[in-house]
């Protein structure tokens, strides 16, 4: 499984690592949505995702970065409320000429079935 999400830019410039920061420090919402992705099989949501540090590359269109966030496991039924802190390394795609930031989060493996 590999997970992509795909922000409109607008008319915000982002040319640096501070404004892409910024950019998704405003967006906490949306990426607490996207890397809950990675953890719906264990029944947890992603809440509290603030950018760490951020790396670009290949002349300013693309990079790494690093979130950090907790993962909080509930289910009312078995009375689970646990709350974990987690870190993870993204890669992004700046395309100016379109105005959007991709996001690309890493490969986890899926088990498949087994065989009888």
């Amino acid at each position: 499984m590999q997970e992509n999400w795909t922000f409109e830019i607008g008319e915000e410039p982002l040319g640096n690592e501070m404004e892409i920061d910024d950019f998704l420090t405003a967006r906490k919402k949306e990426l607490g949505i996207f890397l809950s992705f990675y953890y719906k099989k264990q029944g947890a949501v992603a809440e509290n995702v603030s950018v760490i540090n951020t790396l670009l590359l290949d002349g300013k269109k693309s990079g790494k970065l690093t979130l950090s966030f907790n993962v909080v496991y509930f289910n009312a039924c078995l009375a689970i409320h646990e709350q974990d802190h987690d870190k993870m390394v993204l890669k992004f795609k700046l395309d100016r000429e379109n105005r959007k930031l991709d996001l690309i989060g890493p490969y986890w493996p899926e088990r498949e079935m087994d065989e009888i």
